[in-house]
């Protein structure tokens, strides 16, 4: 997460890094977010790492068996709907 001065005051902001999807997440979408394993934190945060090659590499696909999946209610889709009761699975 970022904060600075905008033309409009101050703004937050954060960026989420795609890729393409692995093949657990190609039949939901064709890209993915990129997750880094933690012994790459180090690596990817380091502002002094100009290494691009090197941090190019963090940008794949997870391995498939680091993610799950479970059916959502729809209100899951609507922004207006927030709290614990959206992260609820459903039968």
């Amino acid at each position: 997460m970022d904060v600075w001065k905008g033309p409009q005051g101050e703004v937050t902001s954060c960026t989420i890094i795609v890729t393409d999807a692995n093949r657990f997440m190609k039949p939901l979408h064709d890209r993915m977010p990129v997750i880094l394993a933690p012994q790459d934190y180090i690596r990817w945060l380091d502002p002094d790492n100009h290494d691009t090659a090197s941090l190019k590499q963090l940008l794949a696909p997870s391995p498939e068996d680091w993610l799950t999946e479970w059916p959502m209610s729809r209100a899951l889709n609507n922004p207006r709907n927030e709290g614990p009761d959206c992260a609820v699975a459903v039968e």
